[in-house]
């Protein structure tokens, strides 16, 4: 393979010294790459390009979800919020959490609602700055930029970039036991195998960040690699067709036959968003 320069990722972020090769998935940034070793791919997009679809994320509109999607997020952030409560053994008075690219605080939010201790690190200044006018604890920055102390939080929420470097940051700041809760896409879900260089995941135009693709191998081994334990990974949800991008009645087959595959997705590994629960291990 004849090394692309410019790109923004050079080799694995999961830390393999394994060389990439070229997959048959093409984007608009150039065939997507992958890991010999551990199968991550890796989008072929530059620093300006990364850079360029970041600015989404900082419009004084963005973000806002009301009515039925805001129910659903709060859902969403109830049912994750339960599992660490298990994982941890405890109940949420006293437990301190942080939400590492928390955008305008809705977990933040929902989290301290549910009695947890929360708040939030967001780098984007205007989305940063409308979660503190709401009145959220929520520092703008990275999270390496906070200076946390050690071992001061139960529990991380986290969306990565540069993965190696963010999660040993999460490993310092979490207390020993503390829980590290990652959302990424699956590439090994049966909608990444359809849908292939449609997949929402790979659309960087329309969802800045996403330049690094995690499978649960190459999970596991992110984590080990940083010092983590892995409790559990969870991948849920099928999807064949977008709205905007087929016809509609091709879209409506597919809606049906994702939902009866749901389940078995689920069961399988093979759902398309992928939740992992690290554990900082325990001093022995």
């Amino acid at each position: 393979m004849t090394p692309v320069q410019g790109r923004l990722i050079e080799s694995c972020p999961v830390g393999c010294t394994a060389p990439l090769a070229t997959t048959d998935i093409v984007l608009p940034e150039g065939p997507l790459l992958h890991c010999t070793a551990c199968g991550q791919l890796l989008s072929q997009a530059s620093a300006a390009r990364y850079w360029e679809t970041m600015a989404q994320f900082d419009r004084t509109d963005y973000n806002q979800p009301v009515g039925r999607e805001l129910e659903r997020r709060n859902e969403i952030a109830r049912r994750r919020l339960h599992i660490v409560e298990k994982l941890l053994g405890k109940r949420p008075q006293g437990l301190r959490i942080l939400d590492v690219g928390c955008s305008r605080g809705q977990f933040v939010q929902a989290a301290a609602r549910f009695g947890f201790d929360a708040e939030g690190v967001e780098p984007a200044p205007r989305v940063a700055a409308a979660a503190r006018a709401s009145g959220l604890t929520v520092h703008h920055g990275l999270l390496e930029e906070q200076q946390f102390a050690t071992a001061s939080f139960d529990e991380v929420i986290e969306h990565l970039k540069e993965p190696r470097v963010l999660l040993r940051e999460c490993a310092r700041v979490l207390k020993a036991g503390g829980i590290l809760v990652i959302s990424t896409g699956n590439t090994k879900s049966w909608t990444k195998s359809v849908m292939k260089s449609r997949w929402d995941y790979f659309q960087i135009a329309k969802d800045g960040r996403h330049i690094s693709f995690f499978n649960p191998s190459s999970r596991r081994q992110l984590a080990s690699n940083c010092g983590f334990v892995v409790e559990r990974i969870d991948t849920a949800r099928v999807k064949f067709y977008g709205k905007e991008d087929s016809a509609r009645w091709l879209y409506a087959a597919g809606k049906v036959a994702a939902k009866l595959l749901n389940l078995p997705a689920r069961m399988l590994g093979k759902g398309h968003d992928m939740l992992a629960y690290l554990r900082r291990p325990c001093a022995d």
